[in-house]
């Protein structure tokens, strides 16, 4: 049995396992999900995906507090879930591997399960670091975040910065402090590191070589050599893209705005404040633009008029390929979805997996990157007018699209899960209780 274990606080980590899920039911593989929670189970029930909720399920205000824990939003001495809930989720979701004869757990920053699969004896396979692995350290690929600066580091060039901050990542311990205080407890391996928040026993990198740059043998036969960074066994894997393709129509409304004349730009800004929403819908408005937003689950409709639009949910692989431009965290499920649909994009990134991803678009000159501290600026729209006069940014977007085509994500994805799952069987552990849970 394989289970994935989706964060619905999240909507691109609950699309992503929806492909993943997709592609190993066309394999005929037994496959679970269960989660905690979330605004983003509706997701799930649209997909008509059965599923369970272990432990107390995620309210919104739960969920809302959860998001503004995040790696950089959040400050970075805490562990997004606080103890008591580390321990509750842990115990469950080993009793629910038990229960289950789970041989495989397959997650996206339900990071619990770091804790969880080694309590139960069993292998975690992740995909929500993207690009964000080790080799792209040790090949200096991270940009400088947009979101921090370095310690003393301004009286430093830029490239010196980049080298330390490269050099450095895999020594950051930032978020990990709860999981290390859980884990001794529970007498499991811990977090060595922040990186390794992103790294399971197998790590599918949602990438394809000719945007990361790194060759496909030199990343797959990577290995840890820094127990102070890494836990040991770690492999990582290629597998290309995985982004959004949510059922559901568009709305009429939406579809008679993508029908206009006017250039059209997309806000999909998801997992971020409300604030940085409305700061950069006002900076579009000085532009002879109309502006479509996917609110997902921020309340924003005042910002509706004759050139605003304001939606929930979208299925954005079918919006985007009709959009000029697109304003994203920078997350990669939206990258990808506009990168992957042809459309140059701007990136405002939170945190700095993000930073990197729009770097990386920005390397193939289909985005440029704004900091968020510029999000309610001039700089903003200045930016976006350049993009939009500029027809280079398509056409290199749609150059990378050609490449994206080549590649089936879910379905490399799902092979690697079910390669696993025929390697591993559960191995013994501490006993735990059965676990609390409730069929959707």
């Amino acid at each position: 049995m394989i289970c994935l274990l989706p964060n619905c606080c999240f909507l691109s980590e609950t699309s992503r396992m929806l492909e993943i899920y997709r592609a190993l039911r066309a394999r005929g593989a037994p496959v679970r999900v269960a989660t905690h929670g979330g605004p983003h189970e509706r997701e799930l029930r649209s997909a008509g995906v059965p599923y369970d909720v272990l432990g107390p399920s995620v309210t919104p205000e739960r969920c809302a507090a959860f998001i503004r824990s995040l790696p950089g939003i959040g400050p970075p001495d805490q562990s997004m879930w606080t103890d008591e809930e580390l321990r509750m989720y842990v115990e469950a979701e080993a009793a629910y591997f038990r229960d289950h004869g789970v041989r495989v757990a397959v997650t996206g920053w339900t990071l619990t399960t770091l804790l969880s699969t080694r309590l139960a004896g069993i292998p975690l396979v992740t995909e929500h670091a993207g690009s964000w692995v080790p080799p792209a350290f040790e090949w200096g690929l991270l940009p400088l975040p947009s979101t921090f600066t370095m310690p003393h580091g301004r009286w430093l060039p830029k490239a010196i910065q980049r080298r330390l901050f490269n050099a450095g990542a895999p020594r950051l311990k930032l978020y990990t402090a709860g999981f290390n205080r859980v884990a001794e407890e529970l007498s499991v391996v811990g977090i060595p590191s922040f990186p390794a928040l992103l790294l399971g026993d197998l790590t599918l990198v949602t990438d394809v070589p000719e945007v990361l740059g790194i060759p496909r043998a030199q990343l797959e036969s990577w290995m840890p050599r820094d127990s102070r960074s890494y836990r040991p066994g770690t492999r990582l894997r290629y597998v290309g893209p995985i982004y959004a393709k949510l059922a559901g129509p568009v709305p009429e409304r939406v579809k008679r705005l993508l029908a206009g004349s006017d250039p059209i730009v997309y806000v999909a800004i998801t997992s971020s404040p409300p604030e940085l929403i409305r700061g950069v819908v006002q900076v579009l408005r000085a532009l002879d633009v109309r502006v479509l937003v996917a609110a997902t689950v921020h309340e924003l409709r005042d910002l509706e008029d004759e050139q605003v639009v304001v939606e929930g949910v979208l299925p954005s692989h079918e919006v985007m390929a009709r959009v000029a431009l697109a304003v994203t965290a920078g997350g990669q499920g939206s990258v990808q979805t506009a990168l992957a649909s042809g459309v140059p994009l701007i990136g405002i990134p939170l945190q700095p997996e993000q930073d990197l991803n729009v770097a990386l678009a920005e390397r193939q000159g289909a985005a440029c990157l704004v900091p968020q501290r510029d999000a309610g600026s001039a700089v903003l729209a200045h930016t976006a007018g350049k993009m939009l006069a500029d027809g280079r940014y398509r056409e290199n977007a749609r150059r990378v699209q050609r490449i994206f085509a080549a590649a089936d994500g879910p379905g490399a994805a799902a092979d690697a899960i079910v390669e696993l799952a025929g390697e591993s069987a559960p191995t013994p552990g501490p006993h735990v209780s059965p676990a609390l849970t409730a069929r959707v």
